[in-house]
């Protein structure tokens, strides 16, 4: 996402060669749910492909925290109000229909070249004239020189990592210990079950919560697929992770992991075809010191990969490509010093932001997985009083916190690049 929104950007800027190494052999339907905020909606309209993404996603009303154990409703935030404060509602899609809509968006630039199944082999110079090695799936490695190289490769980032050692810095990858189950529901299987058709064709997202774990779900694709995805202490903590980080898992694993959770969650999880529950290890990185080596910068997963629990991880990567674009629009006589100037000041736009952020979407999720104690009362009288005051008050789901949304929603990066450049650049 981060890769196609910079790429995109970059072009609305003016950009005349912009070059994208894929790993991945097509853009397929891949992936499962995403929630698409105010604040990457704001930037995709920019970008001319929001109306697209917009026409096959859901507009969420409100959103229902409720007991795994038992259904109960121990929150509700009525959402209808962020469209109004911000301009855009919080839909809900499928990541094929973001990245898909993104892609065509590039396609249209004749400034966008891509090159699809091609991997990153290593960093031959940050710059001035950054260089790498590609290497194609079916091909001999070559270089590669650019002006200016952005790496938006992920966690497990090539890049990130060969700058890190280039200047005896070491950032480790932290595994969390957990792990998350995607799963898709057609409406076809659902169909038969009243209750779970009405949460699918409800315009609203649930989770349920129990001591260190959760399940969020909410309908995608205009209320045809019902997308959940949970959150688990990961039982398979010791096995080495898959490139993707992505397995196969256990159905029967699956079950007993939710098992006291209410009939209504495990009517769903029993739902799901036997060898085609996929596991997710989440993974995130300590804090870099820096996102920029020269004319070479990081962007997305590949600086701060953060947990879902804000529901903000495309987002922020979205944020940096557009902020990118702005800084580097700037120059109007690019040297390589002028480049690295630019970088930094898109570094110091966004790493404070992006951290936060990173923090603040862990400190949701511990929230949400409290066993019993002092903490989890004063969770569920927070709760308590949130129903009480009608959905006005803080908010222990922090996505759905008005004040934490004003806060991510009610920011336009865009805007605070283009006004804060100049005085940036002279200060460096």
């Amino acid at each position: 996402m981060g890769g196609l929104a910079t790429a995109l950007a970059l072009a609305k800027q003016g950009f005349t060669h912009i070059d994208v190494f894929e790993l991945a052999s097509t853009l397929g339907f891949v992936g499962a749910g995403i929630q698409l905020a105010p604040n990457m909606a704001r930037i995709l309209d920019r970008l001319g492909v929001w109306k697209d993404i917009e026409r096959e996603a859901v507009d969420l009303k409100d959103t229902s925290i409720r007991q795994g154990s038992t259904d109960e409703e121990l929150g509700h935030v009525d959402l209808k109000y962020i469209r109004a404060t911000y301009g855009y509602p919080h839909m809900v899609g499928h990541r094929s229909s973001l990245a898909g809509s993104i892609y065509e968006g590039c396609k249209r630039e004749k400034s966008i070249n891509f090159f699809f199944a091609t991997s990153v082999e290593g960093v031959d110079s940050y710059g001035p004239r950054p260089s790498f090695k590609a290497k194609p799936r079916n091909g001999q490695p070559y270089n590669v020189q650019c002006d200016v190289l952005l790496a938006a490769d992920g966690v497990k980032s090539v890049i990130r990592d060969q700058m890190l050692r280039q200047q005896n810095v070491s950032a480790k990858i932290i595994d969390t210990g957990h792990a998350a189950y995607r799963i898709m529901l057609p409406r076809s299987a659902m169909a038969h079950d009243p209750e779970l058709l009405a949460l699918l064709d409800k315009e609203s997202v649930t989770r349920w919560i129990g001591e260190s774990r959760h399940i969020i779900a909410y309908p995608v694709s205009n209320k045809q697929i019902y997308n959940l995805s949970t959150v688990q202490p990961d039982l398979n903590f010791a096995a080495a992770p898959s490139a993707t980080y992505t397995t196969k898992g256990s159905k029967p694993q699956m079950m007993d992991v939710f098992s006291d959770f209410c009939p209504k969650v495990r009517r769903m999880l029993d739902l799901v075809p036997d060898g085609e529950v996929c596991e997710w290890k989440l993974r995130v990185h300590e804090p870099l010191p820096f996102w920029v080596l020269d004319q070479t910068a990081l962007l997305g997963d590949a600086c701060h990969p953060t947990l879902p629990h804000l529901a903000q991880g495309a987002a922020q990567a979205i944020e940096d490509g557009a902020v990118l674009a702005v800084v580097l629009s700037k120059l109007p006589n690019p040297t390589p010093e002028s480049i690295t100037k630019a970088l930094q000041i898109y570094e110091n736009l966004r790493m404070e932001r992006a951290y936060s952020l990173v923090e603040l979407a862990a400190a949701s999720g511990r929230a949400m997985h409290l066993g019993e104690g002092a903490a989890k009362e004063e969770r569920d009288r927070q709760f308590a009083a949130l129903k009480q005051g009608g959905g006005k008050g803080p908010v222990p789901d922090k996505w759905a916190d008005a004040e934490v949304q004003r806060r991510i929603y009610g920011t336009d990066v865009v805007k605070v690049a283009e006004e804060e450049f100049r005085g940036m650049l002279a200060r460096l």
